[in-house]
């Protein structure tokens, strides 16, 4: 998929504020696709909101951010991310 635009996007569940952040071509369809229950990991805490979404070039570069963010595993950096406050040094 060298070439077409993708994106990091970070799900919040609308019952809990449970963060969960992927990368896709289309995030509007993979919301759709966590709402329906097709993915196991998010499946217990639906429904979900489209909380925050990064664009990227191709999809190796959206997954490197991907990875990036969850290294960090901080719900409050998502959460500054989401609010689209300056990332903290």
């Amino acid at each position: 998929m060298q070439g077409t635009a993708a994106y990091v996007y970070v799900l919040r569940s609308v019952n809990d504020g449970w963060y969960y952040v992927g990368c896709s071509v289309d995030p509007q369809r993979r919301l759709i696709e966590h709402n329906s229950g097709e993915s196991k990991s998010t499946r217990t805490r639906r429904p979900y909101e489209l909380a925050y979404t990064e664009q990227f070039p191709d999809l190796s570069a959206a997954r490197k951010r991907e990875q990036e963010i969850k290294r960090k595993k901080s719900r409050q950096y998502i959460g500054w991310l989401v609010a689209g406050r300056p990332e903290p040094m």
